[in-house]
């Protein structure tokens, strides 16, 4: 059976029986989670088997765990990280401390199931750059961005847990928070090169996320997410060859209801969208978008395909070296 063009949500700490039965026969490529969605281990754990259960497979399951307030799962039962921007500030050795970062990432993360999350944030952050994204970003240079985006990649790929590198061809100009409204930039194409610059860097890795904004530059009339301009710079330029998702599509950048925003996103280029609200009247709207095409697919299957196995670690020898970092 061929896996739906989209990753979606759900609503709580249980599947429902509704909820069973529309992921069984809408058949998504994954799932993703959020904070209302984990309690504890045991309860995560749980979760993450019956979402697989449901479509059957080893599907993929995402979560945002940046550190600092992008954090889906906290204390007492998880590990607390600074902010992307201050972790990488207070370093002594900014690359190994990332490197077990991501380590101690993947160890939470793999031990509940996930095996996805969605960093690094590749984006360079700038002096007005909005403060819903500013430290979220690593640095406001943009090959220390490349530098701290590839050591967090790598050491979570050791703890068995893949990465979507976000957002796609670069969100640090924002000043508008893309959750609320559509940002504009309106740098020249030259300036852009230092935003595309780490995710050229890392154009190898399997999974990305786009950007829900409009750069005048490249396409003045439509976000990325949406531009078949943009997402050919993605491809072409950047060179990424990975699996293309949307960020999420309900997001208050976008017009239209949520299945005409996916169908316009699908058609300039992204593989898959990205719906996180796990309200099932939406969902049902994302998944009459119907299967992913044969080249998203293929891409699909090698992201799926290529997610890291799991080597196990000393993880207590690790977290007292984080600690000093």
């Amino acid at each position: 059976m061929g896996q739906g063009a989209f990753i979606l949500g759900c609503e709580g700490l249980v599947l429902t029986s509704s909820e069973i039965e529309f992921f069984r026969s809408s058949n998504p490529w994954g799932f993703i989670l959020f904070a209302r969605n984990v309690a504890d281990p045991e309860q995560l754990r749980t979760l993450t088997g019956t979402l697989r259960d449901a479509v059957g497979r080893d599907a993929p399951i995402l979560i945002d765990q940046e550190g600092g307030r992008v954090q889906r799962m906290r204390a007492p039962y998880w590990r607390e990280f600074l902010p992307p921007f201050e972790q990488v500030e207070k370093a002594h050795d900014a690359e190994r401390a990332l490197w077990l970062r991501g380590r101690l990432l993947a160890e939470d993360l793999h031990s509940v199931g996930i095996d996805v999350n969605c960093v690094p944030g590749l984006d360079v952050a700038r002096p007005d750059t909005h403060p819903f994204l500013h430290n979220r970003c690593f640095s406001e240079d943009s090959m220390m961005v490349a530098r701290m985006g590839r050591a967090l990649v790598e050491g979570m790929a050791a703890g068995g847990v893949a990465p979507v590198m976000k957002h796609l061809p670069g969100h640090g100009r924002g000043t508008v928070d893309s959750h609320k409204g559509l940002p504009r930039v309106t740098a020249s194409r030259a300036a852009l090169d230092a935003d595309f610059a780490p995710f050229m860097a890392l154009n190898d890795l399997s999974m990305g996320m786009s950007a829900h904004i409009i750069m005048d530059a490249i396409d003045p009339d439509r976000p990325a997410t949406q531009s078949p301009e943009a997402i050919r710079v993605i491809r072409e330029e950047i060179g990424f060859q990975g699996l293309l998702m949307t960020d999420d599509i309900s997001m208050g950048a976008l017009q239209g209801t949520v299945r005409e925003r996916g169908d316009v996103a699908l058609k300039a280029g992204c593989d898959l969208v990205l719906h996180c609200n796990g309200n099932l009247a939406e969902m049902e709207e994302v998944a009459a978008l119907g299967l992913m095409t044969d080249a998203a697919q293929a891409r699909a299957d090698w992201a799926a395909d290529s997610r890291p196995a799991y080597v196990p670690i000393d993880t207590d020898a690790l977290a007292d070296e984080f600690l000093a970092s």
